[in-house]
């Protein structure tokens, strides 16, 4: 289940996003790191978890592609 595209890209969409707007709640969270995360509780650094998980999955099975391939041609 974590090595198919489609369930992660839906995941990256559907929770990764969530809720649409007025911005995604990832990109959100991930400005108010960037301002110094000022105020952020345990439960918003949870939240930026929980939502930044598709995008993990996401990464880590491009990299595991890319390895892949990369071990082949060698």
């Amino acid at each position: 289940m974590l090595n198919d595209w489609r369930i992660v890209i839906i995941l990256c969409l559907a929770l990764g996003l969530a809720p649409f707007f007025p911005e995604p709640h990832l990109w959100g969270k991930l400005k108010w790191i960037a301002g110094g995360a000022v105020g952020m509780t345990l439960k918003d650094w949870f939240d930026v978890l929980l939502h930044g998980l598709p995008f993990f999955l996401l990464i880590r099975l491009i990299v595991i592609n890319i390895s892949k391939k990369t071990i082949k041609n060698t």
